[in-house]
């Protein structure tokens, strides 16, 4: 049984970066595929909170990136060839909704880390997300689309109601 998300990160991370590219060179690229991995990561930590939730997702699958390449307008009917794309298969919707929102949002994003920092997967390692809660000028210009509010609306808004319960404050009884 697989336990560990990395398959699922990689492609939700990968499918960020197809959608949202870098307009730099390699470097540019480089770093934006850096925060898109830190999103990703952070979004897959809370969307999969424990080792069962990990193996179920690995069991059961991710979804695939269907709806994604549509809504992002990536969808291209005359690409029929599936080895080429099979990493698709591995993208989560809802972790690519998230981590959307945290590319979008810095206080959001500081709050998602906080919360991983207090799960399963924050305590048996201490992790820091630097180039997603705060990136500086260099990151920034490279992931200009990937933190672009208003490009990543149609992602953020499919699952960001969910996201926003999950990382709202206790409210005191």
């Amino acid at each position: 049984m697989l336990a560990d998300l990395s398959p699922l990160i990689a492609a939700t991370s990968q499918w960020l970066t197809c959608a949202y590219p870098s307009g730099g060179g390699a470097l540019a690229s480089a770093l934006c595929e850096v925060q898109a991995r830190q999103a990703v990561t952070v979004a897959a930590w809370l969307r999969y909170p424990t080792p069962v939730d990990a193996a179920l997702v690995g069991m059961a699958g991710p979804g695939g990136s269907a709806r994604l390449d549509w809504i992002a307008g990536a969808d291209d009917a005359t690409d029929h060839d599936t080895d080429a794309h099979a990493w698709r298969t591995w993208v989560d919707e809802v972790v690519a909704s998230w981590a959307a929102c945290l590319l979008s949002d810095p206080e959001l994003a500081g709050r998602a880390v906080a919360a991983v920092a207090e799960g399963s997967h924050g305590a048996a390692t201490p992790v820091t997300f630097r180039r997603l809660v705060a990136p500086d000028e260099n990151d920034r210009r490279a992931a200009a689309l990937l933190r672009h509010p208003d490009l990543l609306a149609p992602v953020t808004a499919l699952h960001q109601d969910q996201l926003m319960n999950l990382l709202q404050p206790a409210q005191p009884v």
